[in-house]
């Protein structure tokens, strides 16, 4: 007949198991932090440069409205600056064409920016747009006025 004796050897061996089982836990938990924490600030980095990038084309354009302006007060011109897609929440952001800024207003205010024009031109400035679903800002300048809407003359349209 067999007897039962007390072997400790085991159940230690069973708690080492666990405690490399709880230390693989915190890594892995650690390193998923990380790695969310790494896409999160790269996709906000681009989101600002998305941004950026669409105000510099748009105050570009502007720049080049009144550059047309100095030739001829009597001219008229019309560009279409193609808008980056991005991330943010596009129904809250509004741009605005002052005489000599752009500037973007984010609802929250956590992706307000502005780019500074010359405002050398002889034209006004003006305009305000809502950038919900805008796949395209139009830049206009017409007697005497450069603006920034969301839809073209419609004589653009047509070809006349």
């Amino acid at each position: 007949m067999s007897r039962l004796r007390k072997n400790e050897e085991g159940a230690a061996t069973e708690l080492g198991y666990v405690f490399t089982f709880l230390l693989g836990v915190v890594l892995l938990s650690v390193f998923g932090v990380w790695a969310y924490s790494i896409e999160t600030a790269t996709r906000e980095r681009w989101n600002n440069a998305a941004i950026q990038a669409n105000l510099d084309d748009v105050a570009e354009a502007v720049e080049r409205a009144d550059d047309a302006a100095r030739l001829d007060a009597g001219l008229r011109y019309v560009e279409r600056v193609d808008w980056r897609p991005s991330e943010a929440d596009e129904t809250t952001m509004t741009l605005v064409l002052q005489q000599d800024v752009l500037r973007l207003d984010h609802g929250a205010g956590d992706l307000d920016a502005e780019v500074l024009l010359s405002g050398l031109g002889p034209a006004a400035h003006e305009g305000e747009v809502v950038l919900a679903g805008v796949e395209a800002v139009w830049v206009i300048y017409d007697q005497g006025v450069t603006r920034i809407a969301l839809i073209p003359p419609l004589d653009t349209l047509s070809g006349s």
